[in-house]
């Protein structure tokens, strides 16, 4: 964490998707919640109406959420396609534990009766501040030496991870986001010039 709070840019370059994973950690899981609990307090929302929720499954409670995910895809995917789905399912239960993000709909709503002249923009900032709440703790994982990757499982398996942690009805799952210590380096990435991607008038 250090090294990422001295070099913000370092630690966004070297932020990827690592799909090899073990069900080991460099550090600890007290480390892992400070992580989320910093990212959570501070990363900011619109009218800072902090919508987002995060959960951090370890251990049993991280192979459930792929239990549960692949229970759920054999029942949608061909059996043609299904090896390939399995053979991503055991990849994230490999890994050491997975975060869980959501945004609280009732207090979307809450903001949207609060502000009306605003009414429509609630939704659209409320994914806007999940997904910084995902990059920041993508970020400090990675920087602690993790291997992190992002899925969508959702709203596949909304109903049965809101069930299974008896979690509010109010919260919507955004993204799941697997990690473990590598076991595999992430291929190449390839970039866009940047020159295309930005305007810059003085």
């Amino acid at each position: 964490m250090k090294d990422l709070e001295k070099n913000l840019f370092a630690a966004l370059r070297e932020r990827r998707s690592i799909y090899g994973i073990s069900k080991e950690s460099p550090i600890s899981d007290q480390r892992i919640q400070e992580i989320i609990e910093e990212t959570v307090k501070h990363t900011p929302s619109a009218f800072n109406n902090q919508t987002t929720r995060v959960v951090l499954l370890l251990g049993e409670q991280h192979d459930k959420l792929w239990d549960i995910t692949t229970e759920v895809l054999k029942a949608v995917v061909s059996d043609e396609q299904f090896s390939s789905t399995q053979e991503k399912m055991n990849g994230f239960r490999n890994g050491y534990g997975t975060v869980l993000f959501f945004e609280d709909q009732s207090t979307v709503e809450s903001f949207m009766k609060q502000y009306p002249s605003y009414r429509e923009h609630f939704p659209t900032w409320s994914q806007q501040t999940n997904g910084m709440h995902q990059l920041v703790i993508w970020m400090a994982l990675e920087a602690e030496g993790l291997g992190v990757n992002l899925q969508h499982y959702n709203p596949l398996i909304d109903d049965r991870v809101i069930a299974e942690w008896k979690l509010p009805e109010s919260w919507k799952l955004i993204a799941q986001m697997p990690f473990g210590k590598p076991s595999a380096s992430a291929g190449e990435k390839k970039f866009n010039p940047v020159q295309e991607r930005i305007k810059v008038f003085k």
